[in-house]
């Protein structure tokens, strides 16, 4: 029996028409994950209303567009009132926020993010993606082969995928959710990793590399948060994990009451700079490059062998499988240059993107431009981990703006710091973004160019700067 069949027999079917519609009101809507969820929420025709101190683009445009976008920028605690049914509390506000008070004032039943999502889907099988890297591909990789096997499905996902209107959908009709699994806290008033709120039935954990130091100051701390994930799987479900990983070795040992299977890159090669994967004596030309989305590829086949999606049917939905935005995103590809773009700005991350574009680029020089943006990466005890993550580009640069740190209450670093920790001379650390905005113009003619961020080096366009 596939799983399909099995949640069909043991699971409540939804009629949409009997679903109550409600009143909901987001704090912090403008978050990347906040207001895909608004969007969702009214396309299920729920009454949604929120809130911000700050929207940024692509958030506002997309907010407007939905006539969503608050009348009044900042908080305003006169607009809670006791006719909102649920409250969803975003990790931007903080825990004297003026709404959140007021609903707490008037017992209004507050959700955090994931909390939310659970409870919409607990009904559902579930399959969660883990990891410090490559959950965001993973979950897209799945996503697309179910989509072409016309699976229906909830979801949420971390990037803006090819094909789907919004980042999360929450339906009355499906049977499974896929939910990408955030280590990261739940909200200022839940202080646990999003993802200990899901209980998969299936899961990935796609490796474990330190990081959130602002919230797990030691790598013990980090390391046994997906432990804890391991012991929130469902009685009986199912854990694949790249076998590769020294720490998910340790971790998976310690647990009995699941079933386990690990998993290593899918067998490639590449031939005009075309990827093509080797498997069962066929061939199969994939968009996709880089043996760490070989890696990505093969957790999500396991996963979908797991929901009855045969082997090769997976393998031919990857041929169309464009990728995720912002990961390992071609921008330009023409005779003189290639510019990919890619949200790497972890250790491990960053060190996957360089390799998987030397990988490619066998005969170009590379220049690799990495901005600092995240609370660990501007930490001086943290920067020490990115030693010889740019060790494989010809040109390595990293830009941090000073006025991000003061921002986020973090110390000052200086320039000598992030070179003694990269391993790269210090007139190549940046922290005037005009100079950044140099480099991506003035990068020689027949190279590549490699742009890794999880900001907007102080709000540059790079998709125009580049075109």
């Amino acid at each position: 029996m596939s799983i399909i069949q099995f949640v069909k027999i043991n699971f409540y079917i939804f009629d949409e028409t009997n679903v109550e519609k409600m009143r909901i009101h987001l704090i912090a809507i403008g978050g990347s994950a906040m207001h895909n969820l608004a969007i969702a929420l009214k396309n299920n025709g729920h009454t949604v209303t929120g809130s911000d101190d700050e929207i940024f683009e692509p958030s506002r445009s997309r907010l407007q567009n939905y006539n969503l976008l608050p009348k009044e920028i900042g908080w305003h605690p006169e607009n809670i009132d006791d006719s909102i049914d649920v409250i969803i509390l975003g990790m931007h506000a903080r825990v004297d926020n003026p709404e959140l008070k007021k609903a707490q004032e008037l017992n209004l039943k507050v959700y955090s993010y994931p909390e939310y999502l659970y409870e919409q889907c607990k009904n559902k099988k579930r399959i969660v993606v883990a990891g410090s890297h490559g959950k965001t591909t993973v979950t897209s990789m799945i996503m697309h082969a179910m989509r072409n096997q016309n699976i229906e499905f909830d979801y949420m996902v971390g990037a803006q995928l090819q094909g789907f209107d919004t980042m999360v959908n929450l339906s009355d009709t499906s049977e499974i959710a896929i939910f990408e699994g955030d280590e990261y806290l739940s909200s200022p008033i839940d202080r646990r990793p999003k993802f200990l709120w899901y209980k998969p039935h299936f899961a990935v954990i796609t490796g474990v590399a330190w990081d959130h130091i602002n919230v797990f100051p030691t790598i013990e701390e980090y390391n046994e948060q997906f432990l804890l994930f391991i012991k929130t799987i469902e009685p009986n479900g199912y854990l694949t994990w790249y076998e590769n990983d020294k720490i998910l070795n340790n971790i998976v040992s310690e647990n009995k009451n699941i079933d386990t299977q690990s998993y290593k890159s899918l067998s490639f090669k590449m031939k005009d700079d075309e990827s093509i994967i080797l498997f069962n004596n066929k061939e199969y030309k994939v968009p996709v490059f880089g043996e760490h989305n070989f890696q990505n590829m093969s957790a999500a086949l396991n996963i979908c062998k797991q929901i009855g999606i045969e082997e090769d049917a997976f393998l031919t939905s990857m041929q169309t499988f464009e990728g995720a935005a912002r990961r390992m995103e071609i921008l330009r590809n023409d005779k003189e240059r290639r510019v990919y773009y890619d949200f790497a700005h972890a250790p491990s991350k960053v060190k996957a993107a360089v390799n998987a574009v030397r990988e490619r680029e066998k005969e170009n020089k590379i220049t690799a431009l990495l901005e600092l943006h995240t609370f660990s990466s501007l930490n001086s005890k943290f920067l020490p981990q990115y030693r010889d993550a740019l060790k494989e580009a010809d040109f390595p640069f990293v830009y941090f703006n000073p006025a991000v740190l003061e921002h986020k209450k973090l110390p000052a670093i200086r320039k000598e710091e992030v070179s003694e920790a990269f391993n790269i001379n210090v007139k190549n650390i940046l922290t005037d973004s005009q100079k950044a905005v140099e480099i991506i113009k003035q990068s020689p003619e027949n190279s590549s160019l490699l742009i890794m961020t999880s900001g907007n080096f102080n709000g540059v366009n790079l998709k125009e700067l580049v075109k």
